[in-house]
């Protein structure tokens, strides 16, 4: 590692006063020093350094750090400094590779977020690289790979703003370096062909006793190895010498290979032999040159077969950081069940709410950063974890503070009041930008909300922006008639706001899909249609929504939250 000069810590001893009133902290200069490659074997030697920078710097008055940092602020490094994540075993700055391993069956979703951003923050934190590898050897009778899915995948990565190396490694393309590693550790004796029943060889492994086809010389065993190819599905597979008397019996001897007859989404039939999970990584990681994996607490087996097998070829281990479980409370999320439901036609598609797919909250006008900062704030966790939802919600409304909000009227019903002035109104788009704003020309002829009308008392009310008026006939007589009062309130009791819309207006019609899947349907005011594909606003009453569609006059939006 390069010497750190006292004029870099100086500059980041200066930044931190300014933001703590003149006192600065040990812990964040250090903070800063890793962002410029300090490592943990080095902190004790820089220590006396900070502590006696630290004082100098302490003693200045804040006008003068503020004076003196001009001087210094290019001394530090603008990467941005990732607070929360706790460092990596063994990681050194530019060295660090890291891997996405996301199976195809479905579009990614939010679940899937947090190891993809937990990843790439790791990356930039250590200025190392990232590699999507699609973990696509086969899948399974209730999880089979949708051809869809690659695509998605990627599609949704991005979105996230995940920078990964350009070269996309696909398993299936690989499978003929996993048969080469199987053929060399089966002719080394530490793997062999098993043909016994799946029943018998459970309790064989339950009292820890190997089965006859474990003794089997190599010849023999590579004999096997080739039948295996056209042998029948469920008949034959590979297993990895663990050990019968290993203390843990799931570890006992795992089965590497096994044959499938399902026809690959890429491949078709061209293998039937296919590894398993901890197989596959336990050569790829190598041969990739992963330096650490993040991966969940239920791959901690896994993660042991996989350093049994770099134990055998001599290979250096990667570091292995665990996570625990995410939920988002109140949201079920499956890819497997979600592909079932968009296939069935049940989900409009891959893209459709109740997925939760990475596509579908970008369609609702749930932001990329809004995503990314709900997981960095969770951070890594061993133990599981459930957020509220609405903490996402939460952090998505800061993101939209300032989009335009408009006036949508579901199931209008149509009021006159009488005495109310014809005149243009200039209302603004929001209230942070006063001078944005739109006009209505309005008369005594309004649309409001029929849920407001089937509501309404003998007492005032008023409509957004406009005026007060009240009812002249009792509830629950029809037809009601109303009378303007006045444009401000009149009497300090607290009114009743309503939306409104002019109905001579032009008024455009809109479709609201909810989050639930249901459509509610309504009017918007004209101005709705200058709206773009893509561009989130907010419907007073409804909440945030992204414009999907427009087809001359009708609208489609998709609702993100309230």
């Amino acid at each position: 590692m390069e010497q750190i000069s006292q004029e870099v810590i100086k500059a980041y001893a200066l930044e931190n006063a300014i933001k703590h009133e003149g006192k600065a902290n040990q812990g964040a200069v250090l903070a800063g020093l890793f962002a410029e490659g300090l490592e943990k074997s080095e902190i004790k030697n820089y220590i006396p350094k900070i502590i006696k920078i630290l004082e100098k710097v302490n003693a200045m008055p804040l006008p003068r750090q503020i004076e003196e940092f001009k001087g210094y602020e290019s001394k530090i490094s603008r990467r941005e400094i990732r607070t929360g994540l706790p460092e990596l075993e063994n990681a050194k700055k530019g060295e660090v590779v890291m891997r996405l391993a996301p199976f195809p069956s479905g579009p990614l979703h939010i679940g899937n977020a947090r190891t993809i951003i937990l990843n790439d923050e790791y990356v930039k934190m250590y200025d190392g690289k990232l590699i999507l590898v699609i973990d696509d050897t086969i899948g399974s009778v209730k999880k089979p790979i949708e051809p869809e899915a690659y695509k998605l995948i990627e599609e949704g990565i991005k979105w996230l703003g995940v920078n990964f190396d350009k070269k996309i490694i696909r398993k299936s393309d690989r499978i003929e370096k996993y048969y080469n590693y199987a053929e060399e550790l089966i002719k080394k004796s530490y793997m062999y062909v098993c043909d016994c029943e799946q029943e018998k060889m459970r309790e064989l492994k339950a009292k820890g006793i190997e089965c006859s086809c474990r003794q089997r010389d190599e010849e023999t065993n590579m004999e096997q190895w080739r039948k295996l190819f056209t042998a029948p599905e469920g008949s034959m597979c590979v297993r990895l010498k663990t050990g019968m008397q290993n203390p843990d019996p799931a570890f006992r001897d795992r089965i590497m290979f096994r044959i499938s007859d399902r026809p690959h989404a890429l491949l078709g039939t061209k293998y039937r032999v296919y590894p398993l999970l901890d197989f596959s990584w336990a050569i790829d990681d190598h041969l990739l040159g992963v330096t650490h994996i993040l991966r969940g607490t239920d791959l901690v087996m896994e993660t042991k077969v996989e350093k049994f097998i770099w134990d055998i070829f001599g290979w250096k281990h990667s570091e292995v950081v665990y996570n625990g479980f995410f939920e988002v409370e109140g949201v079920k999320i499956s890819k497997s069940k979600g592909a079932q439901e968009v296939k069935s036609g049940h989900y409009s598609g891959w893209n459709d709410p109740r997925t939760w797919s990475l596509q579908s909250l970008q369609d609702r006008g749930i932001k990329s950063e809004t995503v990314r900062k709900f997981i960095i704030d969770m951070g890594i966790k061993k133990t599981n974890v459930k957020i509220p939802v609405e903490v996402l919600y939460a952090l998505n409304r800061k993101n939209l503070e300032n989009v335009p909000r408009y006036f949508f009227i579901q199931n209008p019903e149509k009021i006159t009041i009488s005495a109310s002035p014809n005149k243009t109104v200039e209302i603004p788009f929001n209230t942070s930008d006063p001078k944005n704003s739109r006009k209505f020309n309005i008369n005594q002829e309004f649309y409001i909300p029929k849920e407001d009308y089937d509501l309404m008392q003998d007492t005032e009310y008023r409509l957004m922006h406009i005026f007060n008026f009240k009812t002249d006939k009792l509830f629950p007589l029809k037809p009601r008639t109303f009378s303007y009062i006045s444009d401000e309130p009149t009497s300090e009791k607290k009114l009743k706001y309503m939306q409104w819309l002019p109905a001579d207006a032009k008024n455009s019609k809109v479709e609201i899909l909810m989050s639930n899947g249901e459509k509610i349907s309504g009017i918007a005011e004209e101005e709705i249609e200058n709206v773009k594909i893509g561009e989130v606003i907010f419907f007073e009453r409804v909440g945030f929504i992204r414009c999907h569609k427009k087809d001359k006059g009708n609208l489609e939006f998709w609702f993100a939250h309230s």
